[in-house]
């Protein structure tokens, strides 16, 4: 709300310059009442759903425990998110609202993104919508998701960017002092080992994969000492999991270098060969393909006070 209500005011008050409001913001409940948050923070609104006759744009928050609420919330207010949605309406949300959106259908067959938590269940729920949750914010033209809670921010900044232009946007993230161009959120999302299934054979494969990640592992052999032939294995193990057997012991070794990265523990060199890789280039590249960052900058964003230097 500060974002969007601070755009053209700011910049403009502190350098002498007309004040430009660029947006006129209001906190809708779904009655009109006060609503307290899951931080016991009470939110007293502008105006009630209902009593909103036109706006250019509707931001959802994040709701908590999904599961629980989605459906009474999801049925109160799809009627008037559609609404206003064929009236010309932008849809946004952030973190769990996504959820909302989804709930509408109006994010079919659309790009979405949410919080890396809930992945699996929005895709169970939703199978029509084109997750993409390493993303921090998607864009499909007139709807748009943000990740996790504190992507609020970059997700105002790159709206205020879309309606207000560029140098506005660059007043805000100065003023703010909050970067712009934040696009992913794969830094931030550990791999969850995705054992949720019943494919036994699978599963233990995924075990192998895991506590012998640093040995060099032959996948045929592998899939030989379970009862499979490779292709069959891959298969299976895709159905199953969503990784190739390849992909999950790039993750499996990819994560075990992130912890060693955040302990400040060693070289990239001495890392790579730990997790099993001899070319640490090879490995580099491994690593920037699931966390989007290169390991010298996962390291600064993410290492102890106290920590080697990487030899990059």
């Amino acid at each position: 709300m500060d974002v969007f209500t601070l755009a053209g005011v700011l910049w403009n008050r502190i350098f002498g310059q007309v004040i430009v409001p660029y947006f006129e913001v209001e906190i809708a409940t779904i009655t009109g009442n006060a609503v307290s948050c899951n931080n016991k923070l009470p939110i007293k609104p502008h105006t009630s759903m209902e009593a909103v006759e036109q706006t250019d744009l509707i931001l959802v928050p994040a709701i908590f425990q999904v599961e629980n609420v989605l459906p009474e919330i999801g049925n109160a207010v799809t009627p008037w998110l559609k609404r206003h949605y064929e009236r010309g309406a932008h849809l946004a949300s952030v973190c769990t609202g996504s959820f909302v959106l989804a709930f509408t259908g109006l994010l079919d067959r659309k790009e979405a993104t949410t919080h890396w938590a809930v992945t699996e269940m929005f895709r169970y729920l939703y199978p029509e919508v084109i997750l993409k949750p390493e993303k921090l914010i998607t864009d499909a033209g007139d709807i748009f998701c943000s990740g996790s809670m504190s992507s609020c921010i970059d997700l105002a900044m790159y709206l205020v960017e879309k309606y207000c232009g560029h140098q506005v946007a660059v007043e805000c993230s100065k003023v703010l002092a909050h970067d712009m161009g934040r696009h992913s959120q794969a830094a931030y999302t550990p791999f969850r080992f995705q054992r949720n299934h019943q494919d036994d054979a699978v599963l233990r494969c995924q075990v192998y994969l895991e506590e012998q990640f640093q040995d060099d592992i032959d996948i045929g052999k592998l899939a030989g000492q379970h009862g499979m032939g490779r292709r069959t294995m891959e298969r299976r193990f895709k159905a199953a999991t969503g990784d190739t057997p390849l992909c999950y012991l790039q993750r499996v070794r990819v994560e075990e270098a992130k912890k060693m990265l955040e302990s400040g523990r060693g070289t990239f060199d001495e890392i790579s060969y730990k997790v099993g890789y001899e070319d640490s280039g090879f490995f580099r590249r491994v690593f920037r393909k699931y966390t989007g960052l290169n390991p010298i900058d996962y390291r600064g964003k993410f290492q102890r006070a106290v920590a080697m230097p990487l030899n990059d």
